[in-house]
Parts: C-alpha cells; sequence; structure tokens
C-alpha cells in the first residue's frame, strides 16, 4: 500500500482534520510556553533589580533546550514513532512550567527554562510531521501552516492574559497557568491521537498491522491483511537508527538542500525571536504603558496567525519558495520602517500586526519546505535538526538584543541590523531545489 499517494490524492476526512486540530492546539500551547518570558520579564527585572543583559540569558536558556530537544531528543521519533515522542514532550514541558511559577533567582529560571525548552523542542518536528503525513498534497502547505499558526494564536492569548494576570497575581500566575493548561491536554492526545500511518507501515512495530487497520477504518479506507514487505533500503533513508538517520542529512542527494535549509532557518529564528523577546521591552521603553507592552506582542503575534495561514494558501497557487522569499523582503521592509518613524499608540499597534503577518507567514513556510524534502523515514531528524541549528540563531539574538537595548542603541539602527538576516534567509531557500517543491 502506497499510504503517501493514497492520503495525498484524497479529500481531506473528518478524522484528518481532528488530527490537524489537535496538532493546532498543542502547537498553541508551545506558543504560550515559548513566549511567556517575554511578557514577565518587565516585572521580574523590575521586582529582582535584574538588567536586560542578565534577563537575555533568560531567554537563550530556553532557546537552547528547545535546540537541543529538536537535534538531539526529535530524532527519536523516527524510531519510536511521533504518537510517543509528542506525549513526552508534553510531560516534559507541563512540569517544567509549574516548576517555573516557583522560581526565586535567575540561575533557577535559567535551568526551568532549559528543561522546559527540551519538551517544546522535541514536540514540534513531530508536529510538523503529522502534519504532512495526514493531509492531502493540495493542502499540505495549508495544513502544516494552520498547525503551526497555533503559535501565534499561543503567544496572542499570552499577551491577553499578561495584561490581566500579571498586574494582579504576579508573574508566577503565568507559568501556572501555562503548565495546567498542557497537563489537562496531555489526556486528549493519549486518547485521539493516532500514530502516522507511514510510520507504521514503514517501520512496523508491534502490533502495527492492528492498529493501522483501526485508523483506516476511521479514515474510510479499505483495510489491509497483510504489512507490506520493506526490505529494500536506500542510503537517502538511513539504517533505521537515530545516527544513521542523521548522517542522511548529509547524503549526496541532500546535502545541499539540507545546509540551504540550515542557513535559513539560522538566519529566520535570528531576526524572528529578537522580535518576539524584546517588543513589549522596546515598547515600554517607547512610551507604552506595561499593560500596552503587553498588548502590542499579543498584536504582533496575532497578525502572525494570518501570515501563516495566507502563505500556507497562497503557496500552492504561485509557489511556496517565492512567495516565502517576498513574505522574508517585505518583512525587512517593515522593520525598517517600524525602527524609523515615530507612531502613534494605535498606528504602532497597526504596524506591529502587519509586521507579524509577514515575518512569520515567511519564517513558518521553512517547515513546509523542511517537510517536503526530507522522505518520510527521515523527515522528523531533517525537520528536527533544520529547527534545532536555526534556534541557535534564536538564542544568539535576544541576548544581543539585551546589549542593544542595555547601551541604549537607536531603535532605529538595532531594527534594520536585525532586519539583514531575514533577507538572506529568504534567498538561501529559494535556492533549495528539489522534485517535492512548487
Amino acid at each position: 500500500m502506497n499510504i503517501q499517494k493514497l492520503i495525498g490524492e484524497r479529500p481531506m476526512t473528518h478524522t484528518q482534520l481532528m488530527i490537524l486540530f489537535l496538532c493546532f492546539t498543542l502547537n498553541m500551547l508551545d506558543g504560550m510556553d515559548v513566549v511567556v518570558a517575554s511578557f514577565v520579564a518587565p516585572r521580574i527585572m523590575s521586582e529582582w533589580g535584574v538588567s536586560a543583559q542578565s534577563f537575555g540569558m533568560v531567554f537563550s536558556a530556553a532557546l537552547v533546550g528547545m535546540a537541543t530537544g529538536a537535534m538531539f531528543i526529535s530524532p527519536f521519533t523516527d524510531v519510536i514513532g511521533r504518537r510517543k515522542m509528542v506525549l513526552l514532550s508534553l510531560i516534559t514541558l507541563s512540569a517544567g512550567m509549574l516548576l517555573t511559577a516557583f522560581a526565586t533567582t535567575i540561575p533557577q529560571l535559567i535551568g526551568l527554562r532549559l528543561f522546559t525548552g527540551l519538551g517544546i523542542g522535541s514536540m514540534l518536528a513531530s508536529l510538523t510531521s503529522m502534519a504532512a503525513e495526514f493531509s492531502s498534497n493540495k493542502h499540505r502547505n495549508l495544513a502544516i501552516g494552520f498547525v503551526l499558526g497555533g503559535y501565534p494564536v499561543g503567544a496572542t492569548l499570552t499577551g491577553l492574559f499578561a495584561a490581566e494576570l500579571i498586574p494582579a497575581y504576579g508573574w508566577g500566575s503565568m507559568f501556572l497557568v501555562g503548565g495546567l493548561l498542557s497537563t489537562l491536554l496531555f489526556p486528549l492526545v493519549f486518547l485521539f491521537m493516532p500514530e502516522s500511518l507511514e510510520f507504521l507501515l514503514h517501520k512496523q512495530p508491534s502490533g502495527a498491522l492492528k492498529e493501522t487497520n483501526r485508523i483506516l477504518a476511521k479514515l474510510k479506507y479499505d483495510l489491509i491483511e497483510a504489512l507490506p514487505d520493506n526490505k529494500q533500503n536506500s542510503s537517502l533513508k538511513g539504517d533505521g537508527s537515530v545516527v544513521g538517520n542523521i548522517k542522511s542529512l548529509m547524503t549526496s542527494e541532500m546535502r545541499d538542500s539540507t545546509i540551504k535549509l540550515w542557513i535559513s532557518f539560522f538566519l529566520a529564528f535570528f531576526t524572528l525571536y529578537f522580535l518576539m523577546s524584546w517588543i513589549p521591552k522596546i515598547a515600554e521603553d517607547s512610551g507604552l504603558t506595561q499593560a500596552q507592552g503587553a498588548y502590542s506582542g499579543a498584536i504582533f503575534n496575532f497578525g502572525s496567525f494570518f501570515g501563516i495561514v495566507t502563505l500556507g494558501y497562497i503557496s500552492s497557487m504561485f509557489g511556496l519558495r517565492r512567495m516565502i522569499l517576498i513574505f522574508m523582503f517585505l518583512s525587512s521592509v517593515l522593520m525598517i520602517i517600524f525602527g524609523n518613524v515615530d507612531l502613534s499608540v494605535m498606528l504602532y499597534m497597526l504596524l506591529l500586526f502587519v509586521l507579524g503577518f509577514f515575518v512569520q507567514g515567511g519564517f513558518v513556510g521553512l517547515y513546509s519546505v523542511a517537510a517536503r524534502i526530507y522522505p518520510m523515514e527521515i523527515r522528523t531528524t531533517g525537520v528536527g535538526w533544520g529547527i534545532g541549528l536555526g534556534r541557535f540563531g534564536a538564542v544568539i539574538s535576544p541576548a544581543l538584543g539585551g546589549i542593544a537595548i542595555g547601551m541604549d542603541m537607536p531603535v532605529f539602527l538595532i531594527f534594520t541590523l536585525f532586519a539583514i538576516p531575514f533577507v538572506i534567509a529568504g534567498l538561501a531557500q529559494y535556492l533549495i531545489k528539489s522534485d517535492q517543491l512548487d
């Protein structure tokens, strides 16, 4: 059975839509967990007397954890399965969020954000693979975009919660809410998220035939009497081990695409996480209130959701790589304008919405590129390493942003410097050559 062709050519069923919505919800919690530090930063810095340079290490700690989880934990997904990895990741990030609420020192915050980042980083690649493997060819970019659109929705809700909860209940309330929501989601994932059919048919773990037919019945597909013969293998697909899968990313067939993808992810993460980490603080330094600073981050992420879904929809008509390049170029132009123009509060928020639209829309398109260029056997490994290596850019940029802000560098210069890498990221992904793209 060619399950990839079968799912790719048939209309989406209610079961597939339910899986995508569940992945969307998980990614929404990821968004809450990642950006919560940027919203509590002004309060903690004020209460503890912490400088921007010191708190930049808290941002970076979570990103180091995410990079480590994506590169060295998520590859196990291609060995143990997508569903198991999602459940393990959810346990990790839930525990990390709940414990962070009771931190009393910067070293504690750094350690707990690092631990939480492991769960977030190891989950995201699995969600991307699930979206790709349960969606039709026609709607695959849109499905991946929708799932990853949960991230800015979660980040937006975090900003709205922050504006109300932090003044009333303190910064710890944000981590408690995030941890409790993650914990409540665990039984839903356990009961309703199936394993990937491509994984079951190719890896054939114990009970694979029974589980495959259970999922096929839900999808209203014909059942099978036996599993396919998968003895044939190639260097491109690895040897089935984690190390073998990682090595497969640099075979002669994949090396050029992999390197360009890594460059694009690194530079895109570099720009994006500067914006996500410091927009609330920059807004307050520009004269906005603490509540308006929180809302500014929420509006940036609100615009992101529409940008992500829009790119996923139009990329099937105009080309995925071409639309990513256009979105990233426009993002850089808007960043330069944002840093150079004095605006009223209303126009400030409007520009943030548009900036979020193009920045996140172009950025999330890279996940669709990664999911398409790698075969199923190494897909999560490929996506995970792209995300993981990219997050080193995210590790560096908040710290550099903190240094620049602490030095009182002009805002226009900061935004101009951080806009340039985004254009280069767009060019790098545009040069990837693959039969699976466009």
